[in-house]
């Protein structure tokens, strides 16, 4: 299970099973969507499969994590996304009342994003084979001109910002997955980024990198875009935002915020003469509205991720082995 887990192990099996296997340029890369160039056109291309249990959990469902996490993969290329398949894989006696009822989310959630579903499949697979309903889906979107974003251009000096409270779909999951209550009703964050993108690269295409921090949270995501890019990263750790709800639910269950999973956040590695502006068009954004600056890339500890403390003491932020929560998309 660790190797699904979006930590250590997912990046080993990606690197020496997958990668040497289908070998090319363009997967060596190893983004969140594939930029591509064909016929002229650049394209952000991106594939991502769902088996989150359970299937509908406060705050969305598989359906909208379907649409959105696709979405978003495109968008941290900078793609404005245009066409997305879905494929389902149902569990022999699933109700044909949920599989409507995710239907009818995954093509809401399609429409709020400003995609259309084109192509699609359906398999059907034994009783006891599955777990109800998975999904994939598949995605292309047009990359502007001018905009280049990969964790290669990073350099010491650009400013680290999150676009909003961490944490929430790892701690929805877990909370209607165990029958937890945490005393609030704590929703997942899953939502569609492309708009709040597209107000950042109107400030400026001028933006490094942008990861969507999901499974493995927040410390994996800086940890590939530190090792990728050789940086070092720097955090301060009171910074970070961390809801109450969600930082009374990890003390409880012995978590650590910056690993559990989101849905509806990135992370931006922003050259420090545009910070200021990004910043400020990402709070006028609903989906950016509690963005923070929490960090910095530096020349020290190159490809370490290192958390500032509130004592002034220091630690580094690992690459998480597995997961913490399993099966949270």
């Amino acid at each position: 299970m660790g190797h699904g887990g979006g930590g250590a192990l997912s990046a080993e099996l990606v690197q020496h099973v997958f990668a040497p296997a289908f070998g090319g340029e363009v997967l060596a890369r190893l983004g969140d969507s594939a930029a591509v160039t064909l016929g002229g056109a650049r394209l952000a291309f991106s594939t991502d499969s769902y088996v989150v249990r359970p299937l509908f959990f406060p705050g969305g469902s598989i359906g909208d994590l379907a649409v959105n996490g696709t979405v978003n993969d495109l968008a941290m290329s900078g793609a404005r996304a245009a066409y997305l398949s879905c494929g389902f894989i149902l569990e022999e006696g699933v109700e044909l009342s949920v599989v409507g009822r995710v239907s009818e989310d995954l093509g809401a959630a399609a429409r709020a994003a400003g995609v259309e579903v084109a192509t699609g499949d359906t398999k059907v697979v034994e009783s006891g084979h599955g777990d109800g309903i998975y999904l994939n889906t598949a995605g292309i979107g047009l990359i502007p001109d001018g905009v280049d974003l990969r964790p290669q251009r990073v350099v010491p000096g650009d400013v680290v910002i999150v676009s909003g409270e961490i944490g929430l779909h790892g701690v929805a999951i877990m909370s209607v997955r165990e029958g937890l209550e945490f005393g609030v009703d704590v929703q997942s964050d899953c939502a569609p980024l492309g708009g709040l993108v597209q107000a950042m690269l109107a400030v400026t295409p001028d933006l490094h990198v942008l990861r969507d921090p999901t499974r493995g949270g927040l410390a994996a995501a800086l940890n590939e875009i530190a090792a990728a890019s050789g940086a070092g990263v720097v955090i301060h750790e009171g910074r970070v935002p961390v809801p109450e709800a969600v930082g009374n639910a990890c003390a409880i269950l012995g978590l650590d915020p910056f690993y559990v999973a989101n849905e509806g956040k990135l992370v931006a590695f922003v050259p420090r003469e545009h910070a200021d502006a990004v910043l400020d068009a990402m709070r006028a954004h609903p989906l950016g509205r509690h963005a923070t600056v929490i960090g910095e890339a530096v020349e020290a500890h190159p490809g370490l991720v290192v958390a500032r403390t509130g004592l002034g003491g220091t630690r580094v932020v690992d690459l998480p082995i597995g997961e913490q929560l399993p099966r949270i998309c």
